[in-house]
């Protein structure tokens, strides 16, 4: 979730004042759908970014295509409003702050607090229930579970508005968590709006999350990567946490049966973006096994690496989940629920993606479509 931050867009006619990249992009599209096809579906917000919008092709449409295209475009430039709206419209903004990371805004809309980073919703919570109206991927990193049932020590790199950090201290009252966060304001933010506490259970360290790992000693049941960078085409993840070197790093400090789960964007609906794909085989170069489980509500995936010879099939991981409800430790309401349903296999073609090092990993093409 940790972003740097980008150059504020000239916004279109009738939007005075906006700063918000998503709509200047979206309207950018629109000029460009009387000379391109457009196969994209309206995607989700997404927390840790939402996906761009693509421009297709260059080869000329008529008719019903090119009405296609425009209402599919129009449909997203709608979207981007609602989930970036600009400052004339910001009546639910209750904080505002410039760091050196971020133009971060906290609005309230009803009963939902929302943390936006850059014009980018990060974080949902429900003001009456802090542990609901959170973005539904978030729940999947619980399922690391599966593979590791006697969590102790985690260490999740981005904060943000903490919902995957409120969520485990309270599903899992022996877990002791290191969350890892770049941007001191996004601290201060998450404790005093978005109810994340700090206390003996809950550390937070402001530093790099790659430099925390490589400096640190601690052995981590879990570790979890939600962190995202913006750049003037939308989210990508940061080069230096999506590597081969740093898996290395990440897989030195897991215990013997640690695993490490990695939220990532995938626009696969999109285009030709092989983002997933990538990381995938990368993971793969350190860890024997590597399972995707897809966000119903999103275009997020969270990645989950085990160091397991064996693959576990649907069955397996279904008899495994019950296995901990029957010890009374469950997993959260609904996810045991969900597994029938979830296709845990990457995506195809996977042996032939690129191999992200420390040398060569372009992620800002790769999440572009």
């Amino acid at each position: 979730m940790n972003r740097a931050s980008v150059a504020a867009g000239v916004p279109p006619p009738g939007f005075p004042g906006s700063r918000s990249r998503c709509v200047c992009t979206c309207w950018k599209t629109l000029l460009f759908t009387s000379r391109s096809s457009v196969a994209a579906s309206v995607p989700p917000a997404v927390e840790g970014g939402v996906s761009p919008p693509g421009i297709p092709g260059s080869r000329s449409v008529s008719g019903s295509v090119a009405n296609r295209g425009l209402l599919r475009i129009i449909a997203y430039a709608a979207a981007c409003l609602l989930i970036a709206p600009p400052h004339s419209a910001r009546a639910g903004v209750i904080h505002e702050i410039y760091s050196p990371y971020h133009h971060i805004l906290v609005l309230d809309e009803g009963d939902i607090r929302t943390l936006s980073f850059d014009g980018t919703r990060e974080t949902r919570m429900s003001l009456k229930n802090p542990l609901q109206g959170h973005f539904g991927y978030t729940e999947l990193f619980h399922y690391a579970r599966l593979w590791n049932t006697n969590l102790a020590r985690v260490a999740m790199l981005g904060l943000g508005g903490g919902s995957t950090q409120r969520s485990f201290l309270h599903h899992y009252p022996e877990v002791r968590i290191d969350s890892v966060e770049i941007d001191p304001a996004v601290v201060k933010i998450a404790t005093n709006f978005f109810q994340v506490p700090i206390h003996e259970r809950h550390r937070v360290i402001v530093e790099d999350g790659r430099n925390f790992l490589r400096r640190s000693r601690e052995k981590y049941d879990l570790i979890v990567l939600d962190a995202y960078v913006k750049h003037r085409y939308g989210s990508h993840m940061p080069q230096h946490l999506a590597t081969r070197e740093f898996f290395e790093i990440a897989r030195d400090r897991l215990t013997p049966n640690g695993v490490l789960a990695y939220n990532v964007i995938t626009i696969l609906q999109l285009g030709n973006a092989d983002a997933t794909r990538a990381l995938a085989r990368t993971m793969l170069q350190v860890f024997t096994q590597v399972y995707q489980f897809r966000a119903s509500d999103s275009l997020n995936a969270v990645l989950i690496a085990t160091r397991e010879p064996r693959r576990l099939t649907p069955p397996e991981l279904r008899q495994r989940a019950t296995g901990l409800a029957s010890f009374g430790r469950p997993l959260p309401t609904g996810l045991a629920e969900r597994l029938p349903s979830i296709n845990t296999r990457l995506p195809p073609n996977v042996s032939q993606a690129r191999i992200l090092t420390d040398d060569y990993a372009p992620v800002e093409g790769l999440e572009r479509p």
